[in-house]
């Protein structure tokens, strides 16, 4: 069954998204936003181990092992969303249930950088876009999976050169694509915030400033995910620009850029930041302490 969502444009948004409560309001219009001029990375000088695609393989024993566990998986159904006249398909899709922990994060990964305070089931932040791709790479492994992210070397600060993503990969984790994101966070809703005109503090930790706080703490949406608004904000897989006016099946984003995608809004940002269309972009070698990632992977 696919689920059928529109998501509409219009002028006056400033004014509806400042006139917004914290307990949220009807959405009518989704922003617009402005064309982003195309752009390359910057590279650096590689001073890393090179990286590929994993051995192709099958359903793997490593499923069934403590690596499966390690994260909640939901299965998202497949919805058409509609943009301004234009419709995306986004098939079925699987996304965790909870942000990254940092415990997840340490075991895969073997360490985990500097976070605010302490606590495993917390979100691990503070990690830019190519450490979420390296952990999503190392994870894959982790389950016998193909990786996503196929790069030549690694240089500077995690910066993964000659990098192509390879959403074909049968079972690779990855971050989320942008329209994926937003189906997800929406649960099947059409409202500025996931949760309608409800309080906003039932299902968000926003507006703090002693850092985030363990997942999974506050009500989750129609589809089970928790904090897809607040705690922290989001790293998801699309350079930022604008979105195409035009029929599309699983969009991936603009080709080329010099920022990526957040969503979700953090623990520090006000309520607006919480709108499930709100978009941010962040150069992708940012790093933040109100900003982690979930990972996704297409539906088996």
């Amino acid at each position: 069954m696919r689920f059928v969502a529109s998501f509409f444009f219009g002028a006056g948004v400033a004014a509806i998204l400042a006139a917004c409560s914290a307990s949220g309001g009807e959405e009518t219009f989704a922003p617009q936003f402005p064309d982003e001029g195309a752009g390359t990375v910057k590279s650096s000088d590689s001073n890393g181990s090179s990286g590929s695609v994993a051995p192709e393989s099958s359903d793997s024993a490593a499923e069934d092992s403590a690596w499966a566990t390690l994260v909640e998986w939901t299965e998202i159904p497949a919805t058409d969303v509609t943009r301004g006249t234009a419709t995306y398909s986004i098939s079925s899709f699987e996304i965790t249930t909870t942000e990254v922990t940092r415990d997840a994060y340490t075991k895969v990964m073997g360490s985990v950088p500097q976070q605010t305070n302490d606590g495993e089931d917390f979100p691990v932040e503070n990690v830019n876009w190519y450490e979420t791709a390296l952990f999503c790479n190392a994870y894959s492994k982790l389950l016998g999976r193909d990786t996503a992210y196929v790069y030549t070397s690694v240089g500077d600060e995690s910066y993964l050169n000659g990098l192509t993503i390879d959403y074909s990969a049968k079972g690779a984790v990855r971050l989320p694509t942008e329209n994926e994101w937003e189906v997800a966070a929406r649960g099947g809703t059409t409202t500025t915030y996931y949760w309608g005109s409800d309080e906003a503090k039932k299902y968000a930790y926003y507006a703090q400033s002693k850092g985030p706080v363990a997942v999974g703490q506050y009500i989750p949406n129609e589809y089970g995910l928790y904090d897809m608004g607040g705690n922290v904000a989001e790293w998801v897989n699309d350079w930022y620009g604008t979105y195409e006016n035009k029929d599309m099946t699983d969009p991936t984003g603009a080709e080329t850029g010099t920022n990526r995608v957040v969503r979700g809004g953090g623990w520090s940002e006000k309520a607006t930041a919480l709108a499930s269309s709100e978009r941010e972009k962040k150069a992708p070698l940012y790093k933040s302490h109100a900003l982690g990632f979930r990972i996704a992977r297409s539906a088996k």
